[in-house]
């Protein structure tokens, strides 16, 4: 069964396009539409626009756009169907179960939701259990040992898996879970001489893991004793891409956006202690390096990142690659110093929520400020020899910096400190650049950094086109103009085909609704296309005069090609000696530039 043509317009027509993307970036109102720096692509200065009054977006640097729908299929990687059920339940709207839907049919679809289904199941359960004194005495008592509270065990559904072969197993296996794919996605276990089922999590805390829109994904269990492995987690699976998530991001993200900030911490733990501590903006990578996807999740709603991450080498050495990964951002990227042999979760511990937010997260240092207390680490500063390689350790990283502005602030600040001269250290610097711009590693420092996207220019028949698209999308009577004069004579293939989906939806009796219109369109390219087309900034009192002269451009520009053809095959007819042809040929050009003359 397909849903309803009605229902997928009334949930569209339900929702406000701003409101939706808003939640998902930092939008801000510049004339009549609002402008963000784009999700889908790295940028500095923000090229990715909403309409409130078309109800469509478009990015005018990597050319993403669309409706409320294509918007959500893109951020969170839905399906159409998927996105509908989405946005049907923001919108309050019944909708037919899935299954009659056509979604259940497809095998991955049916497994993901059963998945979804199953660890939710789970997750309940051992929070469940954790919160049962029963069961879950040892574990409650060894998370109350470690500082946790009641609102953070709550906040965060930690669990406990009890010391039990089969406990989880019978629980799943009585709600009808296929056991087999929860061995699949390692949650259970089969024994080798029976060939039964056993739990893989016992005796352990379990911290739930979601993906961005709080459904849970994956599990991590630690152990309550000094066994190994200290904590197990699931493996990957098709709902499970441990490179693609932030752990807590679902719960910090309304602070991250009011803050305009996020804090970036290595592990779970770190993060449940920082909440508590008053730090509700934090966020995990997980222990991983961090990736492209958790970058781009980072940078969505905040204009500040601090990374928070253990004062130990490997502590150390993750924050320079997550620095490295965020530095082209466009985003302030600074770092929180914690004192040497502890992590933040220490840290909250032994001084208190109050310090950590003040003295550590308070006090964080840029990303530059950073780099050069490192560099000082292990040198003595009296000691003339180790004094100048520090000075040419930092000079190396001053010729990295893109603006002008902050090189020179840190090359004061270096001449101030070691009172060297000015001229001197930036002479250096100069010299440092040179020796990379020969090896092809240096920034172009002569140039400005341009961060804005250039404008396309079209030659003038494209652009006419484009503007009798941009007005026949806003007006049917416009629409009806062009296909009398025209019809699907448009000299650019995807015009073409936009203009014949535009008269096929106007004879069925629609409104101008940009947003309606590019929900019917199934091609990317075509929605694409379309809302870049629509976000054009048009006369919206377009004389019958103007129209007319876009449309005799396309009429030339249609000529004009015609006649190029005719020249060549001339061409062509006179290499091959055949006089007779080429006459012919001549007159029709000649012709035909007598026409274009009287237009």
């Amino acid at each position: 069964m397909r849903l309803p043509e009605e229902t997928i317009e009334k949930i569209r027509t339900s929702l406000d396009i701003v409101e939706i993307i808003g939640e998902y970036v930092q939008l801000k109102k510049q004339g009549r539409n609002y402008f963000a720096v784009c999700p889908f692509h790295n940028e500095h200065t923000p090229s990715f626009s909403v309409s409130p009054e078309k109800q469509i977006f478009n990015c005018f640097g990597c050319g993403v756009g669309g409706n409320i729908y294509t918007f959500i299929m893109e951020i969170e990687g839905l399906s159409f169907v998927e996105a509908v059920y989405f946005l049907g339940e923001k919108a309050n709207v019944d909708l037919p179960n899935r299954e009659s839907a056509g979604r259940e049919n497809e095998p991955k679809n049916r497994e993901k939701e059963t998945l979804y289904h199953a660890l939710e199941l789970l997750a309940k359960f051992y929070h469940f259990l954790i919160n049962d004194a029963r069961y879950g005495q040892a574990g409650k008592a060894y998370l109350i040992q470690r500082g946790f509270d009641e609102t953070s065990i709550d906040k965060f559904q930690l669990g406990y898996a009890v010391n039990s072969w089969e406990t989880a197993t019978r629980f799943l296996k009585k709600r009808g879970v296929p056991l087999e794919l929860m061995e699949d996605v390692g949650l259970l276990s089969t024994r080798q001489f029976d060939n039964k089922y056993f739990d893989r999590y016992r005796n352990r805390i379990i911290f739930p893991i979601w993906n961005h829109r709080g459904k849970t994904v994956a599990f991590a269990g630690r152990v309550l004793t000094d066994e190994k492995p200290k904590y197990l987690n699931t493996p990957e699976s098709v709902i499970f891409h441990k490179g693609k998530l932030l752990y807590g991001y679902h719960l910090a993200r309304a602070s991250i956006k009011q803050k305009n900030q996020v804090v970036l911490f290595e592990g779970y733990v770190d993060v449940i202690k920082a909440h508590q501590a008053g730090v509700t903006n934090a966020v995990a990578s997980m222990g991983t390096s961090l990736t492209e996807e958790q970058a781009g999740l980072l940078t969505r709603n905040a204009e500040s990142i601090i990374i928070c991450y253990d004062s130990d080498e490997a502590g150390i050495n993750a924050t320079f690659r997550a620095a490295e990964m965020l530095k082209d951002s466009g985003r302030i990227i600074r770092v929180a110093k914690i004192p040497k042999g502890l992590d933040p979760d220490d840290y909250i511990s032994k001084f208190g929520g109050e310090r950590f937010r003040n003295d550590v997260i308070g006090a964080s240092q840029t990303l530059m400020a950073f780099k050069m207390d490192f560099l000082k680490n292990g040198r003595k500063m009296q000691d003339e020899g180790d004094r100048m390689r520090y000075i040419e350790e930092v000079l190396k990283e001053i010729a990295d910096l893109r603006q002008a502005v902050e090189r020179d602030h840190y090359l004061r600040q270096l001449s101030e400190e070691f009172s060297i001269s000015l001229d001197a250290l930036k002479q250096q610097q100069f010299q440092i650049y040179r020796q990379r711009q020969k090896k092809g590693k240096a920034r172009d420092l002569s140039k400005p950094v341009k961060y804005k996207n250039q404008i396309t220019l079209y030659p003038a028949y494209q652009m006419a086109e484009r503007q009798l698209l941009a007005h026949m999308m806003r007006d049917v009577d416009i629409a009806e103009r062009v296909q009398d004069a025209i019809g699907g004579f448009f000299n650019i293939d995807i015009h073409q085909a936009l203009a014949a989906h535009l008269y096929a939806f106007y004879s069925e009796g629609k409104r101008a609704d940009i947003s309606a219109f590019i929900q019917r369109l199934s091609d990317p390219e075509l929605q694409k296309t379309a809302s870049d087309i629509a976000m054009m900034q048009v006369n919206e009192r377009a004389s019958e005069k103007e129209i007319d002269d876009y449309i005799q451009q396309v009429i030339k520009q249609s000529h004009t090609a015609l006649i190029e053809e005719k020249e060549d095959e001339r061409k062509k007819a006179e290499q091959n000696h055949d006089d007779d042809l080429a006459a012919r040929l001549l007159a029709e050009i000649i012709s035909m530039k007598k026409e274009m003359m009287r237009h």
